[in-house]
């Protein structure tokens, strides 16, 4: 699709729009960053305006390029675009900015806002993410395009600042997105060397060109305030197909305002109503506040009627291919739809049956039944594949140039590996999963928080799980991590015992398609539960369940979850000889236990009978199971280097130990 060109004189008077809609919306909201909007509002203009594909009617259009506002906190300028080209953002959204029930939040939210792709305001999230669309691209048209139409051949744009380039992350992201030269990004550095603090030469002082030119980029470096050397360079980065583009582009914080251009005082905070009203006159434009002048509605309606034009051109051309593509026609629903079989817990139940081992062990083993039932799935690890048994073994890697296979090697970069699964799960098609040790998910956790409030469906794989990985020490030993995993709003934590609570979670996972899960799963060996019922996915789906019933009216009940699951059993045991009858209730997925009917939980927890709560981390949210009288046996401490039987013993972890703490709660 060819771009309609523009007078100098019309992006000048479009980037105008969005710099006083900017100023006067955070004016209005006394609250706001207007200073990069303003000064990015010239590269952003024509950006959107003359090389940006999407669909004003379609905001998912799976044949739009992506457009990610990393830098988040500008999100006044993606709002003004918005309104601007069509999306449903009215004028009186914006003159709602940052203010509750709007649709123009503080920082740009996916779900709130139509046309948004990502949830960005984490500095270097969208970034990473713009990553992983990219990949997501690339593998898909690896599966779907033919030789006379690519259904997935676009772009991902990016604007990124440079608090996103300080960040970590997106040193991470950008050296994968090198390594696999994913040419199809396109990102522009709003270099206006301002951060909150002051100038950037206060904390930064990278050779940035140099940086990602080592990092196997195309860069380059405009005027972003010269549209003609904007546009050159952006035509460039389009037609570089095998290194991503960074487009370095010098601009000035605050453009048009004559009092705050090129300070700190406009990074985060209004204008102020005098150096508004000064800016108003600087840029010659009326006292109206909101003002659009028919001229951009104009252009900007006849852009959006041409973007229309092209999406139904593209509708057209994509049945041709479906009509010359049966097979891969099938493949495309059931990869965008992320669908998986009715029978799927059936078939990983197989997968395990008669299995024993780690839970990580049994985890590899329902990934190969998983892979056979689910083409979307896609995923790898953190160069802990060994480990973490994520290895899809029937399926080639992705790789620089070979992007057709499912087996990810994100390299030892767990920040972006996160952010890339984002990414991915946004780009849709792909049900991306990420592995590591469960000590580094504090690593991933932005990403998967954003994940959780996004939404997003990612399957994260956290193994070696307790202090029972042994001779690692308390470097790699989780204490306080599983707890704090749970207190991410809308994310599922699911830690299970054995081979069918791992298949079963497995199960939950690719079923859950409004928020992330978790996979918390042990480097040691489990022994098989033995239930009184068999376990099935109705049942696990409540979170807890009773494993040993220990009478109607047990002396005790004992929660527990993964390995000390099998722990609690075998104290119950100890303690049935000496006459003590205790229940033992499995809960692989603690808040979810906490979230089912009042009822349901006081059958499993009788009144008045003592509880305890049996797991090798901190506490936690157990204490809303155990009540004021309740008995947690965990760990409040960091762990120790040694052998797994000795770190048991010392820490109190064997099942006579668990059976003494037991009898005393109930006075035996």
């Amino acid at each position: 699709m060819s771009a309609p060109s523009l007078t100098t004189d019309d992006t000048r008077l479009g980037a105008n729009t969005l710099r006083m809609l900017a100023v006067d919306a955070v004016e209005a909201a006394n609250s706001g960053h207007p200073g990069l909007p303003m000064g990015a509002a010239d590269y952003a203009f024509l950006l959107w305006h003359s090389h940006l594909r999407f669909a004003p009617t379609d905001p998912e259009w799976a044949g739009r390029d992506r457009f990610v506002l990393s830098a988040g906190h500008g999100s006044m300028l993606l709002y003004g675009l918005l309104h601007l080209f069509g999306f449903d953002l009215p004028l009186e959204e914006l003159k709602r900015f940052r203010q509750w029930g709007s649709r123009t939040p503080g920082h740009p939210e996916f779900g709130h806002t139509p046309g948004v792709e990502v949830t960005t305001g984490p500095l270097g999230q969208g970034f990473a993410m713009g990553v992983g669309m990219a990949l997501a691209a690339r593998m898909a048209s690896a599966r779907f395009a033919d030789e006379r139409f690519d259904p997935c051949g676009h772009q991902v744009y990016a604007i990124v600042s440079d608090g996103d380039l300080m960040e970590g992350i997106s040193q991470e992201a950008a050296s994968l997105a090198g390594h696999l030269k994913l040419g199809n990004i396109v990102y522009i550095y709003d270099d206006n060397r301002i951060t909150i603090e002051g100038s950037t030469d206060l904390a930064f002082s990278d050779d940035t060109a140099g940086r990602f030119t080592a990092l196997g980029w195309h860069v380059q470096k405009v005027d972003g305030h010269d549209i003609g050397q904007v546009g050159e360079a952006l035509w460039r980065a389009r037609i570089e197909r095998d290194r991503p583009s960074l487009i370095i582009a010098r601009t000035h914080i605050a453009q048009g305002s004559p009092g705050k251009h090129d300070t700190a005082a406009a990074h985060g905070s209004p204008l102020g109503a005098e150096e508004a009203a000064a800016t108003r006159r600087n840029l010659g434009w009326p006292d109206e506040l909101f003002h659009v002048p028919e001229r951009v509605r104009e252009i900007c309606d006849k852009r959006r009627d041409e973007l229309i034009a092209a999406h139904a051109a593209w509708q057209d051309e994509f049945r041709r291919w479906r009509r010359r593509n049966p097979d891969k026609a099938r493949l495309w629903d059931g990869m965008w739809l992320k669908a998986v079989p009715k029978d799927l817990e059936a078939r990983l139940l197989a997968a395990v049956e008669g299995s024993t081992g780690a839970t990580r062990s049994l985890s590899g083993k329902a990934i190969q039944a998983v892979a056979a039932a689910v083409p979307a799935l896609a995923g790898g690890s953190a160069d802990l594949e060994p480990s973490t048994n994520t290895r899809i073994v029937d399926s080639p890697s992705v790789l620089a140039g070979n992007y057709g296979g499912r087996n990810l090697h994100f390299g030892i970069r767990e920040h972006a590996m996160g952010a890339v699964m984002n990414g991915m799960a946004r780009y849709g098609c792909f049900i991306p999963y990420g592995a590591t040790f469960l000590v580094f998910s504090d690593y991933c956790r932005p990403a998967i928080r954003l994940a959780a409030l996004m939404k997003q469906q990612a399957v994260y794989v956290f193994t070696h799980d307790s202090l029972f990985l042994g001779e690692d020490g308390p470097t790699h030993q989780p204490v306080e991590q599983l707890s704090s995993l749970r207190l991410i709003p809308n994310l599922r934590v699911i830690r299970p015992a054995d081979g069918p609570e791992t298949a079963l979670a497995w199960g939950a996972a690719l079923r859950r398609t409004d928020g992330p899960t978790a996979l918390v799963l042990t480097r040691q060996k489990v022994p098989a539960i033995v239930r009184e019922e068999p376990l099935d996915a109705k049942t696990f789906a409540k979170g807890g369940y009773v494993v040993l019933s220990g009478g109607a009216t047990p002396d005790a009940v004992i929660m527990a979850s993964g390995s000390e699951v099998g722990l609690a059993l075998a104290a119950a045991d100890i303690l049935a000889g000496e006459g003590v009858t205790v229940r033992v209730v499995s809960v692989p997925c603690l808040e979810t236990f906490l979230a089912q009917p009042e009822a349901y939980r006081r059958r499993l927890l009788p009144g008045r009978v003592p509880r305890v709560a049996l797991e090798a981390g901190h506490g936690g949210l157990w204490w809303r199971l155990l009540g004021p009288g309740g008995l947690f046996i965990g760990m409040e401490s960091f762990g120790a280097s040694a052998p797994e039987k000795v770190l048991a013993e010392e820490f109190g972890f064997t099942p006579p130990q668990v059976a003494r703490r037991v009898r005393e709660l109930v006075g035996r």
